[in-house]
């Protein structure tokens, strides 16, 4: 098996080069650089040394992976023949995709490698533009990178940013999260005779005609909390601040218990949101359900008992788990049997319990309490064969509630009225319905209607004892008309 040398041809011209790898190019056999599209290799050419490229490969495939992989799988093939050295930009180990590939390939013994170096671009980057990597620091690969790989509080470098293509995708990923106008600097050739720095606002990025292999990206750090507000590490800041001794009194003083009842409340609102088909309105209350979950979390971390990485590794191992049909290697056909695999790895996952309905128990919600047993009764065969049981069952119960309502206790009344909802719930269930969503829907429908019959008495005889009942039932009537429209 024949040596396959790689070389760093370093960021610049060939005065960067060391005296070493000037003599391991003098004296190679045969020399094939990744691409021509590097200042050294014309100097090089100049000097007499016969190089070949890669470069017709890069114009025959769409992906840049499929480019790399191929220039691998030939470099392999040619170390079989011969030794090869071969010349790649920058530092080898540094950016550098194919080399990664055949570094996998030298540990199950296809080649036998030896890695020279170079001088990578990311020195010659710091001194052009006179930053401290000890700040923190990105290297990202402009061919794929998105959103959230960014972290907006670090210097960001935006490497293999060959032409206006992959610049422009860079743009639009930052634009996600960076302000369209935060400055970025193109800078090119750095450490060279060549170096040039370009700043633009971001949405002019990929408007700029000079980018080519030797250019390099750099995204300064946003300091100020009120830029990085499409952050999540600046959510958290901000609840952290909130809950800090010197923070908000309301926030340091909240629990889990006495928070439970806004979670229910922003819960509900965002159900209206959505009825509404109000994507503002959604994502206001989406933020305000999320400002109940860091809230939790913040508590659980002031506590010392969980954090929010808890909370995150703990649903994320759920749902890999229940999903082996994306993350394993089972298959299903469809939905149904998607919730059928949920409910049997469910089951595996919890202790065994004395009672099926142990754990269903919705302290915030008596009617979801209700749906919940009759569910967990119903996987066991405990149920009507078809709603009509549901109907004639309701019925029943109707008929003795108004028997009690005739003649019973307020005890006797408030069981049978108990017996009339669980009989509803269970309708709803028949029917694919949630009980808690159309209870709050009733609700709204309710203070929609009286709110306009409130206003109706203002506009008019100014107070409610002033109108019969048949004359506010009619402004109610007006008000569901209006709804029809």
């Amino acid at each position: 098996m024949n040596l396959l040398t790689i070389i760093g041809l370093g960021a610049g011209d060939l005065d960067q080069l060391s005296i070493g790898t000037y003599r391991k190019l003098k004296a190679a056999e045969l020399i094939v650089a990744r691409t021509d599209q590097h200042p050294v290799i014309e100097e090089l050419r100049a000097e007499g040394l016969q190089i070949e490229s890669f470069d017709a490969i890069y114009e025959k495939n769409d992906a840049f992976e499929q480019v790399y992989e191929e220039i691998a799988e030939r470099l392999v093939a040619l170390a079989k023949e011969q030794p090869v050295t071969y010349a790649v930009p920058g530092h080898p180990l540094v950016a550098e995709r194919t080399v990664q590939l055949l570094i996998e390939k030298e540990r199950v013994g296809l080649v036998q490698l030896d890695i020279a170096g170079g001088n990578s671009f990311l020195d010659p980057i710091f001194g052009a533009l006179r930053i401290d990597p000890i700040e923190g620091f990105q290297l990202l690969d402009g061919t794929d990178m998105g959103r959230d790989d960014v972290k907006m509080k670090q210097h960001v470098l935006i490497g293999q940013v060959y032409d206006a293509f992959v610049a422009s995708e860079v743009k639009l990923s930052l634009m996600e999260k960076y302000a369209f106008d935060h400055p970025v600097t193109i800078v090119t050739a750095a450490g060279s005779s060549l170096e040039k720095l370009r700043t633009v606002p971001l949405f002019e990025l990929d408007r700029e005609t000079e980018i080519d292999n030797l250019t390099t990206i750099y995204v300064p750090p946003v300091l100020e909390r009120e830029g990085r507000l499409k952050e999540w590490s600046t959510f958290r800041e901000i609840i952290a601040a909130l809950r800090a001794p010197d923070g908000c009194p309301w926030d340091r003083e909240q629990t889990h218990e006495s928070l439970k009842r806004y979670l229910i409340e922003e819960a509900h609102e965002l159900l209206e949101a959505i009825d509404q088909q109000d994507d503002e309105g959604v994502i206001e209350e989406l933020g305000d359900v999320l400002l109940q979950v860091f809230l939790h979390a913040q508590i659980g971390e002031d506590d010392g008992y969980f954090a929010m990485e808890d909370v995150l590794q703990s649903i994320s191992e759920k749902m890999i788990r229940r999903h082996p049909h994306v993350f394993g290697d089972r298959d299903v056909a469809d939905s149904d049997e998607v919730l059928l695999n949920w409910q049997e790895i469910k089951q595996t996952e919890k202790p065994q319990v004395d009672s099926l309905l142990n754990g269903q128990e919705r302290h915030s919600s008596s009617l979801l309490t209700a749906f919940n047993y009759q569910k967990e009764a119903a996987k066991v065969g405990f149920d009507w064969p078809d709603i009509e049981g549901a109907f004639d069952k309701f019925e029943e119960e109707w008929q003795e509630f108004k028997v009690e309502v005739e003649n019973g206790t307020k005890e006797s009344q408030t069981d049978e009225l108990g017996d009339v909802f669980f009989t509803l719930v269970n309708l709803s269930r028949f029917l694919k319905l949630s009980p808690e969503e159309a209870m709050a829907h009733a609700n709204a429908k309710f203070n929609r209607r009286f709110s306009f019959v409130e206003q109706s008495v203002k506009d008019g005889k100014g107070d409610f004892s002033a109108y019969t009942l048949d004359e506010l039932e009619a402004f109610w009537q007006q008000a569901k008309g209006r709804e029809k429209k």
